[in-house]
């Protein structure tokens, strides 16, 4: 069983900066890239930031040089640093992994729960 847990959501000011956490656990033996998609109402989720093991970085380019993807991979925590949040921002937010799981072997892909980031005045 592996769950990722995300937090670090809530309701901030245009221009302000939230940042998210999502830790794994469970039945991990390895975990490799990690990311965060997020899905506003009407429209298909999409990517925001991806890294992987060895640290290289992928952005959308909605959020290059306002959002920081990060990884603790002691901690299998991957965080997002947001900054300078536009009303367009406003989302759910989902954590993703993929991991090789201790009892099958394979590696397959996991997703959090989602955790709500609304910028508004």
């Amino acid at each position: 069983q592996v769950q990722l847990v995300e937090s670090g959501g809530g309701l901030v000011q245009p221009g302000g900066s939230l940042r998210l956490s999502c830790a794994a656990s469970g039945s991990i033996f390895s975990i490799y890239a990690m990311g965060w998609y997020r899905q506003a109402p009407g429209k298909q989720r999409e990517l925001v930031a991806a890294i992987t093991s060895g640290g290289s970085t992928n952005y959308a380019d909605s959020v290059k040089g306002r959002f920081t993807i990060s990884r603790d991979n002691a901690k299998n925590t991957v965080y997002l640093q947001m900054n300078s949040l536009k009303p367009e921002d406003t989302a759910v937010y989902y954590c993703n992994a993929d991991l090789r799981v201790v009892t099958t072997g394979l590696v397959d892909d996991y997703w959090g729960q989602g955790t709500q980031v609304t910028v508004s005045s």
